[in-house]
């Protein structure tokens, strides 16, 4: 009795531990989200990959920062949501988690640029120095 509470336990535990605190858009619903004013556009890549190519509007907080939950806090207004995005989706994925545990509403761009740009999907270009 006492291994299977145990075991009742843990899969409880697994199950809180893996819910996610944000909504994963594909690259349609992402698109019609961002043409919303109430939106704020997030890119977590690092600078070089954002001049390679990012979302029109969008403001850059590389998520690898350790301070990366601060910068948001300063630039980013919690009455919008955040709509977030990364080269595959894993990098946007953690910092739409962490932005969530601070109050922020947050969806991410499943595939990350990647499926953006492989819907064919407009990006600018930053010039390089």
């Amino acid at each position: 009795m006492k291994k299977i509470l145990t075991l009742l336990l843990a899969v409880l535990g697994l199950n809180t531990a893996c819910s996610q605190n944000f909504e994963d858009y594909d690259v349609k619903e992402f698109a019609e989200l961002i043409a919303d004013s109430n939106v704020v556009i997030l890119d977590v890549r690092k600078a070089d990959e954002f001049a390679d190519g990012h979302i029109k509007g969008a403001i850059l907080i590389d998520q690898f920062q350790s301070d990366f939950v601060e910068q948001a806090k300063a630039k980013l207004p919690k009455d919008k949501t955040i709509a977030i995005y990364c080269r595959s989706g894993r990098r946007s994925a953690n910092a739409a988690g962490k932005l969530a545990d601070v109050g922020y509403k947050c969806v991410n761009l499943k595939g990350g640029i990647l499926a953006w740009k492989e819907a064919n999907m407009p990006v600018v270009f930053t010039n390089k120095q």
